[in-house]
């Protein structure tokens, strides 16, 4: 499974971020999708809400992503109903890993690959960051991640030097944009655009979104 996940990171062409602030969580990605070497779309979002308190990031193959967001989003509906109490952030991602790990083991001839990092905040006020990798493992983020896209290399290298601990979500929303633009200027899996959520005890808010244009310069 280690040797899957492997030969995985060189197909999940894209960068998600997720930073931990003193104040809430940062999350962002860029927009380009990828089938090989072809860039199939350079509109897409990846960071997005799937109820009023959490949001869901993805990398791996852009069908499988949809679907398990989906399917999370249907499934903590169901809880929250049955329990008459919303899920925790924790129980949401842990959910999330039980589904990832079970499609991952069917058999097929098309595994599903997907790498995710969910985010949010509970009814206590308190705001959670967890990544779950693509075989299903669940845990909890205390500074930043990636996951497994493409991006990877470029965010963790970049972070290592820049993040501090306590930042505020204004500094971490600037920190995400750097890092992104490092990652869209280096890795061919990512481009075309940049979208940053940032997550507190009051709600979810997008806070930044942009479109990376090429253009021709005479030299």
């Amino acid at each position: 499974m280690d040797e899957e996940i492997k030969k995985s990171i060189l197909k999940t062409g894209t960068t998600i971020l997720g930073i931990v602030c003193k104040d809430g969580i940062v999350m962002a990605a860029d927009r380009q999708v990828t089938a090989g070497n072809l860039v199939v779309s350079k509109t897409t979002e990846k960071v997005y809400k799937i109820n009023d308190y959490l949001v869901f990031a993805a990398c791996g193959n852009a069908s499988d992503a949809q679907k398990v967001s989906k399917l999370i989003a249907a499934e903590l509906r169901l809880k929250a109903l049955r329990a008459a109490s919303r899920p925790t952030v924790k129980e949401s991602a842990n959910l999330l890993g039980l589904v990832t790990y079970s499609q991952i083991r069917q058999f097929t001839t098309i595994p599903s690959i997907v790498g995710t990092l969910v985010a949010g905040y509970n009814e206590d006020g308190t705001t959670e960051l967890y990544t779950v990798e693509p075989a299903g493992s669940v845990i909890k983020v205390d500074d930043y991640d990636a996951n497994f896209g493409s991006g990877m290399p470029y965010i963790l290298g970049l972070l290592e030097r820049q993040y501090k601990e306590n930042l505020s979500t204004e500094e971490g929303v600037k920190l995400a944009i750097e890092t992104l633009k490092s990652s869209t200027q280096r890795d061919m899996g990512s481009g075309y655009g940049i979208d940053v959520y940032v997550i507190k005890k009051d709600g979810i808010k997008k806070v930044t979104s942009q479109k990376i244009e090429p253009s021709f310069k005479d030299q």
